[in-house]
């Protein structure tokens, strides 16, 4: 693993916050920009389908964490005690921020503006940058060749 220089914004912004952040300036741009019309019931169902698949998805990451009696708390992460590898997580090593991200893709199809989209992909740059690769130093440090195994199977988003 690279030996990267700390940013300052390194694990700073709580991610959650990042999504509203991002939520409330796509609603703005949407506001400004004009939106496709698909028919706002169809519009609601399919982006309300996936808000609450997003969020279903953060859940299950939040509720394995629990179970394992390991810090949520991704501003705090070297109160990290476990290295979490079951649950959802055998299928993403980022299941929370990838829940995140399909709950903007729905909020995205809800506002019906192509350009909100970019929301859902700046939070992706961000989280990738300021979050995940500071993440993933710190487990690697703290678990080691565990960790390495734990990288080598599962893939950082899905």
């Amino acid at each position: 693993m690279k030996n990267e220089r700390k940013h300052p914004l390194d694990n700073r912004i709580p991610p959650p916050l990042v999504v509203v952040l991002i939520s409330v300036a796509m609603a703005v741009s949407a506001w400004f920009i004009p939106a496709i019309q698909i028919g706002n019931n169809l519009q609601f169902a399919i982006g309300g389908i996936a808000i609450v698949l997003g969020l279903l998805v953060v859940a299950l990451g939040a509720r394995t964490f629990w179970r394992h009696h390991t810090t949520i708390n991704p501003v705090d992460i070297e109160q990290a005690s476990a290295l979490v590898t079951d649950g959802i997580f055998r299928y993403s090593r980022n299941p929370m921020y990838v829940g995140f991200t399909i709950v903007l893709i729905g909020w995205a199809v809800c506002l019906a503006a192509p350009w909100a989209l970019i929301g859902p992909l700046g939070f992706v740059f961000f989280i990738n940058r300021f979050q995940i690769i500071p993440e993933e130093r710190m487990m690697h440090s703290k678990f080691g060749d565990a960790y390495n195994g734990y990288r080598a199977r599962v893939r950082r988003w899905v």
